[in-house]
């Protein structure tokens, strides 16, 4: 029989890679294009910047807030099966966004499909755990980059044209036929070949949940408006829940995060270079957005077609390095790939609100960028699932994607602080959606934040490649067979 299961699985891997790879795809189109039509929505709901600006933010909170849990039940419950529900609401809340007529009903809607987003999210690594021997995890895992990276540019793209002829509602309709074929497809082929019976950890669940709810309202409240004492409390609480959460963990017979497996030196400094990565970078691209916008007076689309030729080499290569890092391990190609988000970073620097090629300074470090994600990411992804116990793939899977939204998350918040020092937040926001231009002193102000924000963001990526080189090299043999531990420390 368990023959029988596999054989299915190695007949239909490449049916359920492209799947998997459709959950980012959906969602990296989502991101990018609504960023585009933030300006159409506004005044097409009668709305403001700081209302609106929580359609991005309540979505990035449930992610961060949901993924680890909603792993772990797919541990218990099957990770086919959350997955593939997760196509589902994902689609029906995109219906919803693109009838909303109020903000509220936006926002909301964004909540929901923040929850399918986080099915997909929590469970699609554990899936390619499963169904890829070890020695192979790594060209899968450059496939969901692919994915992201070609949500990206179709989002660009597209988001321009639906905006302009046919109106900003359809930006969200267009995942809805996606959503339904990958549910109608996922239905057939997504099969959970064994499942983990334990009890749910409800307790960890409410736990943990709280406390990253308060860290991410009180951090992303900071975004929407000014750091307030409320936030600040509501971080502290939240930091000490957290600590809490981890006591109650090691004492629960079947957690909801077993956190002994961190004893293994090469998923904890992975899982860790994954925050710190996220935490220096995810938003480097917001950053030159509003660099782009706010100060070369460029549109947004003008300024996301741009960073195109980072996203195609992106693209490009994610396949090719995930399949070398199967090679040569995980260490020395997402080692390599900080090394070159640094080297983008220092590009970056050289921008001035007066330098004539800035466009040609922008193109050359997003390519740089590209390169460095191609290879950090399939990689650093192949080295925890690697090393994880394959009854907590989901919840290991779930906490690398929540350790990445926290990181962004609070990415955002030193970015947003730091470079908009010197203009209030409400006008930073109208800066990179393009429906402002700083002029004079207000200018050269805004560029010295946006340096100061560059050199921390490279301090930061410094840490996530001191983490990636001290993970220890994995040396996977070709016997390798799922669930096994092959790290050599």
């Amino acid at each position: 029989m368990q023959a029988a299961l596999g054989q299915k699985r190695n007949k239909n891997e490449n049916i359920i890679l492209a799947i998997v790879v459709l959950g980012p795809m959906m969602a990296a189109i989502d991101s990018t294009i609504v960023l585009l039509a933030f300006p159409t929505i506004v005044s097409g709901l009668n709305s403001n910047f700081l209302t609106i600006i929580w359609v991005i933010l309540i979505y990035l909170l449930i992610i961060t807030v949901f993924t680890t849990q909603l792993g772990r039940i797919g541990d218990i419950f099957g990770r086919a099966r959350i997955f593939n529900f997760g196509f589902l609401i994902f689609a029906i809340s995109s219906f919803m966004c693109g009838l909303a007529n109020t903000d509220m009903f936006l926002i909301v809607s964004r909540g929901i499909q923040a929850i399918g987003g986080a099915m997909m999210a929590a469970n699609s690594g554990a899936i390619i755990a499963d169904t890829f021997e070890p020695q192979r995890r790594g060209r899968a895992f450059g496939f969901t980059s692919l994915g992201w990276t070609v949500g990206a540019m179709l989002g660009i793209v597209l988001g321009g044209v639906i905006t302009t002829f046919l109106g900003w509602g359809y930006i969200f309709f267009i995942n809805v036929p996606i959503g339904i074929f990958a549910f109608i497809l996922g239905w057939k082929y997504l099969v959970d070949n064994k499942t983990f019976q334990s009890k749910l950890d409800l307790r960890g669940m409410l736990l943990f949940g709280a406390a990253i709810s308060l860290i991410s309202y009180g951090a992303i409240n900071s975004i929407a408006s000014i750091l307030s004492v409320a936030d600040v409390l509501m971080i502290l609480v939240g930091i000490i829940a957290l600590i809490s959460f981890i006591f109650l963990e090691l004492r629960t017979e079947s957690p909801m995060l077993d956190l002994r497996q961190f004893k293994n030196r090469v998923l904890r400094s992975s899982l860790l270079a994954a925050f710190f990565q996220s935490l220096g970078y995810l938003v480097i691209v917001f950053l030159i957005i509003m660099y782009m916008q706010g100060i070369r007076g460029l549109s947004p689309l003008d300024a996301s077609l741009i960073l195109i030729p980072g996203y195609v080499v992106a693209s490009s290569l994610a396949p090719i390095m995930g399949k070398l890092s199967d090679k040569v391990g995980s260490r020395e190609i997402a080692t390599i790939g900080i090394v070159f988000m640094c080297a983008a970073i220092l590009i970056y620097l050289t921008l001035t609100p007066t330098v004539p090629s800035f466009i040609w300074i922008i193109i050359a470090a997003s390519i740089a960028s590209g390169i460095g994600s191609a290879m950090f990411f399939p990689a650093n992804n192949r080295a925890v699932m690697a090393n994880a116990q394959t009854s907590s793939y989901g919840a290991t899977n779930g906490l690398l994607r929540t350790l990445s939204s926290l990181g962004m998350m609070f990415s955002f918040v030193l970015v947003i602080s730091i470079a908009a020092y010197a203009i209030p937040h409400a006008t930073a926001f109208e800066v990179f959606l393009g429906s402002k231009t700083l002029i004079g002193n207000v200018s050269g102000a805004f560029m010295s934040g946006i340096y100061a924000a560059l050199y921390v963001s490279l301090a930061i990526l410094v840490i996530a490649g001191i983490l990636s080189v001290i993970r220890g090299k994995d040396n996977i043999p070709q016997s390798w067979s799922n669930g096994n531990n092959g790290s050599k420390k």
